[in-house]
């Protein structure tokens, strides 16, 4: 991906758009995926960087979801396990099988569980990761060696998959671009253009970079922005009701002595309603999440005191040895763009569908969802924006289409093998020269390579790209990714032509998002 020619084709006002998105998450660039893969001339612009928001601020699970079979949504289950599939088939360097295990510490736990469990996977048919069994004391123990071991009486084991959430979004911007895509980031959508009919043209955006205003013009303009929906919807139309309902989710991470092996932990109920997890991931562990209704939108989501708390006091619940937050290496906050189902319902309880809508001006706006079933969603949407946009009917391609990178696999320990096929040439740049080759802190198996090639090849244009969505350091470990940020600026410096008064300010513009990753 090369921004520069990229902002020289949206600059080009001879061109008109089959499809312009405004929105690079996970649904955003999805849809940006099907559409040129169709053959439909396609630009995405993102406000910041791709996945900035909720895409990278997942739970990392490409999973069914257990917590939508208790509440009945059986329908949501079997799309998002059908998903799940066709993701690990899609994509193998990125997502794995993961097994977890729901320990037990009341008599009727295993068999309501175990049967939860069976029904999960019989609807899961083909497309299942492994069977679910119940397990003794002790082979619970042997799957999860530091559980609390005071009453515990067993367990039941199932499987899911783990992923790489902005990684996975970096890869499908890539794929987006091969197939003829321009997308960007750092470039903001102003306004809505419009005919004399009140009808959606295009787009009026600005290169937050450059400084210059682009006009777009496209045949159907696709809303995926994700909690910050209902802005472009009422900006289409002040009249409408606002149908974004956001909550909050938090997660922790701990050392990976916390949860050695490679078994999760899900506990099936925690105090507010939700299902929460420990994850094996990136050699750490995650813990999470929460579910806490907020008022407005921010950008950059942080963390609340009480979150850090409850996932603290809930982990000490199943953990011999409980986390304090002195050993919390990073925390981070993502916002659900749940869709109102009424007044009165908490967002715990809110479907986890996808809602599509079509004003009147043409503007499509797609919500809701989650990561899993992003492919779907997409599908959807291409199928109704061609309707509006009056485009060739075409099939949707994204079932049989490989992800940028699933060519090749890397045994997982590898600290590449997030890359896939991508890594044969990191591993190559970084044997050109010992700079390229050195490790960026002890902390963290990153090496100046990948921030060079996150400059060629990912579009990474901050030290905030980098660190937190290209490698995933500040997420792993904040104080590691504080400690890198200065290495990182010149390097980035170099490969983007920039002086050092740049790289200096890259540092300083880094510290405030690096600390918020920080628990005091």
């Amino acid at each position: 991906m090369n921004r520069a020619e990229t902002m020289a084709r949206l600059a080009d006002r001879r061109t008109t758009w089959d499809v312009v998105v405004v929105g690079g998450g996970a649904t955003g660039m999805g849809v940006a995926v099907d559409a040129a893969a169709r053959g439909y001339r396609t630009a995405l612009l993102e406000q910041a960087d791709f996945g900035k928001g909720t895409s990278s601020r997942s739970t990392k699970l490409v999973h069914g979801g257990v917590r939508y079979l208790q509440q009945g949504n059986v329908s949501l289950v079997i799309e998002a396990l059908r998903e799940r599939g066709l993701l690990m088939k899609l994509a193998p360097h990125l997502v794995s099988n993961l097994r977890f295990v729901v320990p037990n510490y009341a008599w009727w736990e295993a068999p309501f569980y175990g049967i939860g469990m069976k029904v999960y996977d019989l609807l899961a048919g083909r497309f299942g990761f492994g069977p679910s069994k119940v397990l003794s004391k002790e082979d619970t123990l042997r799957a999860l060696p530091t559980i609390k071991t005071d009453g515990l009486r067993g367990g039941v084991q199932y499987y899911d998959g783990l992923f790489d959430d902005s990684r996975l979004l970096v890869n499908l911007a890539q794929t987006a671009v091969e197939h003829g895509a321009a997308v960007a980031n750092y470039v903001r959508v102003e306004r809505l253009r419009k005919n004399p009919e009140g009808l959606v043209t295009g787009v009026v955006a600005l290169d937050l970079e450059g400084g210059v205003e682009l006009e777009l013009s496209a045949r159907v303009v696709v809303n995926a922005t994700g909690p910050f929906s209902d802005a472009l919807r009422l900006a289409d139309d002040p009249s409408l009701k606002p149908i974004i309902a956001p909550s909050q989710g938090a997660h922790i991470v701990l050392p990976k002595s916390f949860l050695p092996g490679d078994s999760a932990i899900m506990v099936p109920h925690t105090a507010d309603g939700r299902v929460m997890f420990a994850i094996p991931w990136h050699d750490h562990v995650v813990v999470g999440t929460t579910d806490v209704e907020i008022d407005h939108v921010p950008l950059d989501p942080r963390p609340m005191a009480d979150e850090i708390d409850f996932i603290l006091e809930t982990a000490a619940e199943y953990l011999a040895r409980p986390a304090t937050r002195a050993d919390v290496l990073s925390a981070f906050a993502g916002i659900r763009p749940l869709v109102r189902a009424g007044d009165g319902t908490s967002t715990a309880a809110l479907s986890r569908d996808h809602h599509l809508e079509i004003a009147p001006s043409g503007l499509v706006t797609i919500c809701g969802g989650k990561w899993t079933t992003y492919r779907h969603m997409a599908e959807d949407t291409v199928d109704q924006a061609a309707i509006v946009a009056g485009l060739p009917e075409r099939p949707c391609p994204t079932r049989e289409l490989s992800i940028h990178g699933s060519a090749e696999s890397l045994p997982p320990e590898d600290p590449l093998a997030v890359y896939g096929a991508d890594a044969i040439a990191i591993r190559s740049l970084a044997g050109t020269s010992g700079r390229l080759g050195r490790q960026l802190d002890p902390a963290l198996p990153i090496v100046a390579a990948q921030v060079a090639w996150a400059a060629q090849h990912e579009m990474a244009r901050t030290v905030e790209d980098v660190l937190c969505r290209r490698t995933r350091a500040a997420f792993l470990n904040a104080r590691a990714a504080l400690a890198m940020a200065p290495e990182v600026a010149v390097l980035l410096a170099n490969e983007l032509g920039k002086d050092q008064a740049w790289a200096a300010a890259q540092v300083e513009a880094f510290r405030p998002i690096g600390e918020s990753f920080l628990v005091s």
